[in-house]
């Protein structure tokens, strides 16, 4: 199996590393120091004990025309960066070619092979003008939820933190050929790979707590114990997990943990940085459409008031152009 991963951060360098480190061939499509850094030194993998893994990418570039067509491309990019990129793929993209977004938050093919009624719908706040759905065909598309909790802590070393649970899924639930070898690969490399039927409701269970203690982090600079610890936060992250659950609800996706079965959850990374906390750090734009925005729309388009999600994501955005030097357009 042919795999190309785009983007070698946190999660893509994690994929990255545990599949070459199991002896099966990647190329790794990066840019800049992270490029140089790679080709100098290896892919990186910085263990949670501190020891180095060093992985040795079969290529290593940022032309995707020398990289050719794959069977499967992996995006482990930032869901921001998708509208640049996704006009780019062509020479990588077979007859057959797979592609899997590995971002958080409401994908943007979540009405895409969905089976029902909001079938085909597009999401402005995740495809603007449908920047990636021209260019990635939903009949393409695998979904997954990566679990890893990981950093790009200089360029060519992630810092693995915990997490080794990738959920795979195809958009209208079959157990397809491609998404069980797909499944396959990955258990070799060492990773718990489920492959779901319903992946959006796997997707909503991540998202209750990216959408809540990520822009909360980020406004607040605060770590996720810390979030839970005091208590007027503690109850806000209740409150909104609770609009998403309605919003989620009404588009027929039922959530069996509870908001206080995933507070335990995060609290047992209690000293972690939301990956929003780092990008607003960093002076990086974050995923706000993606963790939050989105979910407001999908508020709207169930026609459910919510209120304190909408507040969170205007600050957010505020917050980007503040720091960020973002641009608001709406």
């Amino acid at each position: 199996m042919r795999i190309a991963i785009i983007g070698a951060g946190s999660i893509g360098g994690y994929l990255a590393a545990k599949l070459l480190l199991s002896g099966q061939p990647v190329t790794v499509i990066v840019r800049g120091a992270n490029l140089a850094a790679i080709r100098a030194n290896g892919l990186k993998l910085r263990l949670p004990d501190g020891t180095e893994k060093t992985a040795i990418p079969d290529l290593a570039t940022d032309d995707l025309a020398a990289a050719g067509p794959q069977d499967v491309v992996i995006l482990g990019v930032k869901g921001q960066q998708l509208s640049a990129l996704a006009p780019t793929l062509g020479p990588l993209l077979g007859p057959e070619t797979a592609v899997v977004p590995a971002q958080n938050g409401i994908p943007w093919w979540y009405f895409q092979r969905h089976r029902g009624p909001f079938e085909g719908r597009r999401l402005e706040s995740v495809d603007p003008g449908g920047a990636i759905s021209a260019h990635i065909g939903s009949e393409r598309v695998i979904g997954c939820v990566a679990y890893q909790a990981a950093e790009l802590v200089e360029p060519g070393i992630v810092r693995f933190v915990e997490g080794n649970r990738f959920t795979l899924g195809e958009p209208d639930g079959e157990k397809t050929e491609r998404v069980m070898a797909l499944a396959q690969a990955l258990t070799r490399a060492g990773l718990k790979v489920p492959v779901r039927r319903d992946i959006r409701t796997e997707i909503w269970v991540k998202l209750l707590g990216n959408m809540t203690f990520n822009p909360i982090s980020a406004l607040t600079r605060s770590t996720l114990g810390q979030i839970i610890g005091f208590e007027p936060t503690r109850n806000l992250v209740v409150a909104t997990m609770a609009e998403a659950q309605e919003v989620a609800s009404r588009l027929g996706i039922r959530i069996a943990i509870t908001s206080e079965m995933r507070i335990q959850g995060a609290a047992q990374m209690g000293s972690h940085k939301t990956s929003t906390l780092q990008d607003i750090e960093s002076g990086r734009m974050t995923e706000v459409e993606w963790l939050v925005g989105a979910v407001a729309e999908l508020g709207r388009l169930v026609e459910f008031p919510t209120p304190r999600i909408d507040t969170l994501y205007s600050c957010l955005r505020l917050l980007e152009q503040t720091t960020c030097g973002g641009q608001l357009s709406r």
